[in-house]
């Protein structure tokens, strides 16, 4: 397995200005960034990478050294930072070093464009002769699968550090993933923020977003939402470890209780969000979820916690109260089936995907509506893996078949923030956050345990 992380430099004073920055080098970080980029490098000292890259344009060099700074107390850490123009970030030369808000007031069409269909947007450069004709965001696509190619051949198995920018680092999940340009804006890359891919081969073979946007290591448990959104925040939780977990036990439809660990992973995550002003706590029927709903909501008297039937996890028929390996003997064409073809996996008895991505999409369409029209603003769910994987794909964009390219890890924490506007695309924030929950750095040390 290839593992890369990605980190987007820190905080500059265009950032702060909220001046559009492109491929200008006049920006420097702030000392909020420079301190951030020596947090980040304390978080990822544990680990030794094989190499190191970041983007030529002086807010990611001076990002990469200081992180670089810090790796260096790891004795074994011999990588240093070399610089990819294919990390160079998003070229809109028509826009650079303006306030955002001129651009939006100056370019109101070609502004509309850029949030709502990202993937249309162009610019026409002036040339000698004539214009030429630029898609920013189709252009930092091909430039993002472009690294990509160049880069996984080299690295097979081994561990590799990116420092980029805002734009190309949602480029380099994006294409890693396959998703959709059109869908630019619906992931959130905040300054100093960790993104962790795990290729399991080469380019175009099977890849996992194993997180999305940490910020906990700079004391910042959840990301901000953009300047510009309004809407509603869900917070969405998968339920804590149970002995059945732990064994690779199928649980499905099974009632199964935490045992003593996902207690106290759930009441880590409690205190992580303890601050956080909820507006309702919705839970899947299961006692596993239940559990974890009441232990956070601990912090919320003030708040009634609601049981939803249709969050519960998949059933597995004949499956369910089987360990892995005994249906590994028992099944081993179909547990072959889950892991490849997911979408196309009929277990003996049990649930197609088809009809748990149906329900689950109704589900989270009937909570997200009721709760924009009540003008709730923070909402928390508690569910299952399966169930917070499908919700991701159907954002994405993505098929049943790619259900496997999200980790859930028991105890984890999940951001999606949902705009009031039908025209603008839910954002996912930060993924599977489990920094709670031990104290290694971006190595996610929970149980994979079974659904």
């Amino acid at each position: 397995m290839t593992r890369a992380i990605i980190v987007r430099h820190g905080q500059s004073n265009y950032n702060v200005e909220k001046r559009i920055q492109g491929r200008t080098d006049f920006s420097r970080l702030t000392y909020k960034g420079r301190n951030d980029a020596s947090h980040v490098g304390k978080f990822l000292c544990q680990i030794v990478f094989d190499s190191i890259y970041c983007s030529p344009l002086n807010r990611a060099r001076q990002t990469a050294e200081i992180i670089h700074q810090q790796l260096l107390l790891n004795p074994g850490q011999s990588a240093t930072p070399q610089s990819n123009n294919k990390l160079l970030e998003i070229d809109l030369p028509l826009w650079e070093r303006m306030l955002s808000i001129d651009v939006k007031n100056l370019f109101p069409d070609d502004y509309r464009t850029w949030k709502e269909e990202p993937h249309k947007f162009r610019m026409l450069i002036p040339q000698s002769k004539g214009f030429k004709e630029h898609f920013p965001v189709l252009s930092l696509y091909r430039q993002a699968r472009e690294f990509w190619q160049e880069i996984l051949p080299r690295y097979g198995g081994q561990t590799i550090l990116i420092i980029g920018h805002n734009g190309i680092n949602r480029s380099l999940v994006s294409t890693a993933l396959n998703l959709s340009p059109s869908l630019y804006h619906s992931i959130q890359q905040s300054n100093c923020g960790i993104s962790v891919l795990n290729f399991v081969g080469g380019w175009g073979e099977p890849v996992q977003l194993e997180s999305l946007n940490q910020t906990q290591h700079m004391g910042v448990n959840l990301p901000s939402p953009r300047a510009y959104y309004k809407g509603l925040r869900l917070l969405l939780v998968r339920h804590g470890e149970t002995d059945w977990n732990l064994q690779r036990r199928y649980q499905g439809h099974i009632d199964v209780t935490l045992n003593k660990t996902g207690k106290q992973q759930s009441q880590k995550l409690a205190q992580l969000i303890q601050d956080v002003k909820l507006d309702l706590i919705i839970s899947s029927s299961m006692s596993r979820a239940k559990e974890t709903a009441n232990i956070i909501s601990q912090y919320h008297p003030h708040i009634n916690l609601h049981m939803n039937n249709g969050l519960r996890e998949i059933t597995h028929g004949f499956w369910d109260g089987k360990l892995e390996r005994e249906i590994a003997q028992e099944f081993p064409k179909y547990l072959q089936h889950l892991h490849t073809h997911p979408s196309q996996l009929q277990i003996p008895s049990g649930e197609t995907l088809q009809t748990l991505w149906k329900r689950t999409i109704i589900i989270f369409n009937a909570i997200i509506e009721e709760s924009l029209n009540k003008h709730l603003q923070t909402i928390l769910v508690v569910a299952h893996g399966v169930i917070n994987q499908v919700l991701f794909c159907h954002i994405l964009g993505l098929t049943p078949g790619e259900l496997w390219n999200f980790r859930q890890s028991n105890g984890s924490l999940s951001v999606i923030d949902f705009p009031v506007t039908e025209d603008s695309m839910p954002v996912l924030q930060t993924i599977n956050i489990t920094s709670h929950l031990h104290d290694s750095a971006v190595d996610d040390k929970t149980v994979p345990g079974a659904m």
